[in-house]
């Protein structure tokens, strides 16, 4: 070992021995490893002092863009895989409990209810799609009162929280009705970017990769006694392989049927519509 690597290899040392008072055991784990990461990546590419200072450049500037509408810092953890990496240490895949994908940046808690049959597009622009589904345990058992939260962009690619007018729109929630079933409207999917106007899309950029999304309908599915579920279902057939947040599962790519016929619901549609069929199976709050 030069000269030079044993003092690189001692400010290692040292910094993560600074961490070995830490009262708290896992949080002790997690700084001394990420340390080690830290300290190991900029030995290995021989990181620059001007590299780091457009580092640190780059995470102010997400930290300035981010406000209660857009979180920066969870694009950049999508966009680099670390959003669905932890997903998939967390959910281990068992039986046929659905599979969790990211929750993305554009969640907003307290949407507005609807009734079974309702319509959540709430005047948002797109072709209209029935969608209906179940939830059930692992067992196969209904879940009735389940909360079922559902959100998604419309035809130009745009969630309600990115538009001026603050209004609410492609987004509710509703119950599952006594046998565990639910049944909307919403907008059929559509591909989108991500937002790439701040310092993830020019990171994007500078790196030749697209900012696309999969066309998708986001859920989140709560119910006492089971895990929440956090997923989306996928338009079969759809550009899937770009999706710049790698969220795509296999199970959660579901056909999406377009007719121009009657709607299940007698509803008259003016032009096509779609349908869909999204099974959703949660697993026990202590699995996992």
């Amino acid at each position: 070992m030069s000269e030079q690597d044993e003092r690189e290899r001692e400010l290692t040392e040292t910094v993560v021995a600074s961490f070995a008072g830490t009262p708290d055991a896992r949080l002790r784990t997690l700084m001394t490893a990420l340390t080690r990461h830290l300290h190991a990546f900029a030995r290995e590419v021989r990181l620059t002092e001007d590299e780091w200072a457009a580092a640190i450049r780059f995470l102010t500037d997400a930290g300035h863009i981010t406000d209660d509408k857009r979180q920066e810092f969870i694009l950049l953890s999508d966009v680099l895989g670390v959003s669905m990496q932890t997903i998939t240490i967390n959910h281990a895949v068992e039986g046929d409990v659905t599979e969790s994908t990211v929750l993305g940046p554009f969640f907003v808690a307290g949407s507005p209810e609807v009734e079974q049959g309702g319509d959540l597009a709430f005047g948002a622009s797109g072709e209209p799609c029935w969608v209906e589904g179940s939830v059930r345990d692992v067992e196969g058992t209904p879940i009735p009162g389940a909360l079922v939260e559902v959100w998604e962009a419309d035809e130009d690619g745009f969630y309600d929280v990115q538009y001026a007018d603050s209004r609410t729109a492609a987004r509710g929630h509703l119950v599952t009705d006594a046998d565990g079933r639910f049944r909307f409207w919403a907008l059929t999917p559509t591909p989108y970017p991500i937002p790439a106007d701040g310092p993830v899309g020019r990171l994007l950029a500078a790196t030749g990769r697209s900012p696309m999304r999969a066309p998708h309908l986001h859920f989140m599915v709560r119910a006492p006694g089971f895990r929440t579920l956090i997923t989306h279902i996928f338009v079969e057939g759809d550009s899937l392989g770009g999706d710049s947040v790698f969220g795509v599962r296999d199970s959660l790519v579901k056909p999406f049927l377009r007719s121009d016929g009657p709607t299940p619901d007698g509803r008259v549609v003016d032009g096509s519509w779609t349908q869909v069929r999204f099974d959703i199976v949660l697993a026990g709050a202590g699995d996992g």
